[in-house]
């Protein structure tokens, strides 16, 4: 049964050291004690089997598990020496073998060595006794080998230096003989040879020398007096011989331990009996109390189970008549959970770098505690919420390593709490906190504060006026959170857009570098680039959207009537019109937009303010009173347009309005010269002048079909007019303004002016100037037939396109 336990054992501990990747190697040196600081002990290079340097190398470190570090290791040479001065009987007392244990910590991978470095005992301290004479009270008639128990001497050495032997001074009555425990523990007793005689000799003086073992061989002498008394024939007798007792560490001063007692048959003085420590060592009687009339034996000092498991009292009862009687008594200290558990960090790594890998040791600890059994047996743990795990090597020591990827950004440091707990009861907890920062690495790009800017900027600005500004922030810190801008090369427009913005570096801020026209260019776009000063540096991109504002920087332009000529600007208007007849539809555009492009007309000056009128959103020219003969041949208008801008820009324009009886060449001739005067500034597209042909020629083929058809209708008429044009659509309002045809009339007819070299065109609007007339009216005369004329100018340049007149 018990080899199956050992081999139980034995796997179960090369198991253990299975699944921990730290190695641990015990290694056992000897040492005399009371040598000088800074022997040397051992060499461990050649133990530990590493070259030259590798200690240093691999961070060694030579950790006491005393309370002081008796020794230093040498990295480069590996040599051990004594740190202070070793006093072995203070170090370990009786304690065989005297073992300083110590640790070799050892880095990249982790080994741990065991360092035993046994303290050898040399002989420095000579035998002594508790007093300098022993007093002993033997009554004559004392049978022969009557024996007396002497103290012995004390010697702090061990071993063979310690007390190997006892001498006697010569005498006749008394031999020394010497008596050893299962201890190996020496008790003496003075063994009377032959009855004493008061009457001869009162008093017997002796000489008890103690040697030890060492080299040179010390000694210790104590006297002894032997007062001899008158008979007392009984001894006092305990009723044990040996009392076995347990007591509990750090037991309150007082506490009762044991009582002993004796008995004496005598009667009298020689009954009474008086109890008294005998043979015990000082430190016994600074820790226990012994009642001289009760045998009471109390607590007097602290007990403390981890300085002395054990002590061994020798109690002697002594009667009236001085005759005494001894028992042994042995008090166990039973060990109590009075020590909590103790961390000692021997390695921490701070700052982390937040980049390090999983499995990167952050702190090397390790946990003892000075109890004993389950008071001594401890367990670790860290707090669960964080990102590094714990875990156990040999003797004791943990290993805190990191679990799951650091983010500085998130966690810049952890407080890490080591919690040890022992197996006592009740339970000791020993707390440790443990600061480990996390440094920052450049992992985290410069972001802006918004997913796109737009910026607005009026147009005609100065060059180098201030836009607005761009932020991005970088959650690093330092020189990985300082942040650049910078314009991402591109163009805008056509253009580099460095040619249009430039960007401060440091502040953001966006610089606008030439002036802008809003008619020329409305927006564009740039993109800013932001980029950090970590390496390699990281960078995101913004696209920042300017906006050009348009300012009232154009004048209103006539389109109709066009103002570019040096001739007037004529409108023939028939006599017979009446009140809101629509002479003629001012058009004019502005290059800017929004409400600085809202035009306004008004009638300037005229010739006869009364007679007519312009709208002043639609820009229509009518009459306000029919015409009569007093009014002059010629009605000159300056018509001026005004936008709503801020300071409103206007221009002017002048139109001639002349009143005519119908289409004689006089007339003719003078709309000949407005032709003329047109044809020169005038100018349309291709597609414009194709369009008007066709609509000319299909529109003269409608009149010819409808002549036509009514002259087979009717033979005995003939048709001297055209027909009569039907009245306006009722959806169309009485101004004549086609809500779908912008400011043009449908029922008016208009007069279009073309020239093939021009930008420009004329438009004009007319009146009807073919009168109406009833279909079979025998009144109608042949003069009053008017048919539609296409007349070419005189001296009309090569390559001109002939100017179509279209009437509907």
């Amino acid at each position: 049964m018990d080899h199956s336990f050992r081999i139980t054992k034995g796997l179960s501990l090369l198991f253990l050291l299975s699944l921990s990747r730290v190695v641990c190697v015990s290694i056992r040196y000897s040492f005399p004690e009371e040598k000088k600081s800074g022997s040397l002990v051992a060499n461990v290079l050649k133990d530990l089997k590493l070259g030259l340097g590798e200690l240093s190398a691999r961070r060694a470190q030579l950790v006491s598990k005393s309370h002081k570090q008796y020794f230093q290791l040498d990295t480069h040479s590996g040599n051990v020496f004594v740190n202070e001065k070793i006093d072995r009987e203070a170090l370990c007392g009786e304690m065989e073998p005297c073992l300083l244990l110590s640790e070799i910590l050892l880095q990249n991978p982790l080994k741990i060595y065991n360092i035993e470095i046994e303290i050898k005992d040399v002989n420095d301290n000579s035998p002594e006794f508790s007093k300098n004479e022993f007093e002993l009270a033997i009554p004559e008639q004392v049978p022969a080998s009557t024996r007396f128990p002497l103290e012995s001497a004390q010697d702090a050495d061990l071993g063979e230096n310690s007390v190997q032997n006892y001498t006697l001074s010569p005498n006749g009555n008394f031999q020394l003989e010497i008596r050893s425990s299962r201890g190996r523990k020496k008790y003496l007793d003075l063994v009377l040879k032959k009855m004493l005689d008061r009457e001869k000799e009162a008093h017997v003086g002796l000489t008890l020398t103690a040697v030890d073992g060492g080299v040179p061989q010390r000694t210790g002498t104590v006297q002894i007096k032997i007062n001899v008394l008158d008979n007392n024939d009984n001894f006092p007798e305990f009723t044990q011989s040996e009392y076995i007792i347990g007591l509990k560490e750090n037991s309150p001063r007082d506490s009762l331990v044991l009582k002993v007692e004796a008995r004496d048959l005598d009667f009298g003085s020689n009954a009474q009996i008086t109890y008294s420590f005998h043979q015990v060592p000082e430190k016994i009687s600074r820790l226990f109390y012994l009642h001289q009339t009760t045998g009471e034996i109390t607590v007097l000092g602290p007990i403390d189970y981890e300085k002395e498991t054990s002590f061994d009292m020798d109690i002697k009862a002594t009667d009236g008549g001085g005759l005494s009687g001894h028992c042994k008594v042995l008090v166990e200290i039973e060990d109590e959970n009075d020590n909590a558990p103790e961390i000692s960090v021997r390695t921490i790594t701070s700052p982390l770098a937040e980049d390090s890998p999983l499995d990167t040791l952050v702190v090397l600890f390790s946990v003892t505690d000075r109890d004993s059994g389950d008071n001594g047996r401890t367990s670790c743990s860290v707090e669960m919420n964080s990102p590094f795990l714990l875990r156990t090597t040999v003797n004791n020591y943990y290993q805190l390593v990191i679990q799951s990827p650091l983010d500085r950004e998130k966690v810049p440091e952890y407080n890490i709490t080591i919690t040890a707990t022992d197996q006592g009861s009740p339970r000791l907890t020993t707390r440790r906190t443990i600061t480990v920062l996390i440094s920052d690495i450049n992992d985290n790009s410069p972001e802006f504060e918004k997913s796109k800017y737009e910026m607005q900027v009026w147009e005609n600005n100065i060059p180098g006026l201030l836009m607005g500004s761009v932020c991005a922030v970088d959650l690093d810190v330092e020189q990985n959170a300082k942040v650049t801008y910078s314009l991402v090369p591109g163009n805008a427009t056509g253009a580099p857009a460095a040619s249009y913005v430039s960007i401060n570096s440091e502040m953001g801020n966006l610089y606008v570098l030439r002036s802008l026209d809003y008619e020329q260019i409305k927006e564009f776009q740039v993109r800013v680039r932001a980029s950090d000063g970590g390496s390699p540096p990281l960078s995101s991109e913004v696209v920042v959207r300017v906006v050009i504002l348009d300012e009232n920087d154009n004048a209103p332009f006539f389109l109709y009537p066009l103002q570019n000529s040096t001739s007037p600007f004529n409108e023939l208007v028939p006599k017979s019109v009446e009140s809101g007849y629509l002479v003629a539809k001012v058009v004019a555009v502005d290059g800017d937009s929004g409400q600085n492009s809202w035009l306004s007309y008004e009638l300037l000056k005229a010739t006869d303010p009364g007679l007519f009128s312009i709208g002043a959103q639609n820009g229509e020219v009518k009459t306000r009173r029919p015409l009569t003969e007093r009014d002059t041949n010629k009605q000159r208008l300056i018509i001026l347009v005004r936008d709503n801008g801020h300071p409103p820009q206007t221009s002017t324009a002048t139109l001639n309005i002349l009143p005519v009886d119908g289409f004689s060449d006089p007339y003719l001739n003078i709309a000949s010269i407005s032709h003329e005067a047109g044809e020169e500034d005038g100018s349309l597209t291709m597609y414009l002048v194709i369009c008007l042909a066709a609509v000319s020629f299909v529109f003269l083929i409608c009149i010819i079909v409808f002549v036509v058809i009514k002259m087979y209708k009717k033979e005995s008429s003939f048709i001297t007019a055209l027909p009569q044009f039907p009245p306006a659509l009722p959806e169309i309002p009485e101004t004549g303004v086609d809500s779908q045809s912008g400011s043009l009339s449908r029922t008016y007819q208009y007069d279009v002016c073309l020239t093939g070299g021009s930008l420009s065109s004329d438009f004009r609007f007319l009146r009807p100037l073919i009168p109406v007339f009833s279909m079979g009216d025998p009144n109608i005369s042949q003069n009053n037939r008017i048919s539609s004329i296409s007349q070419e100018a005189p001296d009309q340049p090569e390559g001109q396109k002939q100017r179509e007149q279209v009437c509907k």
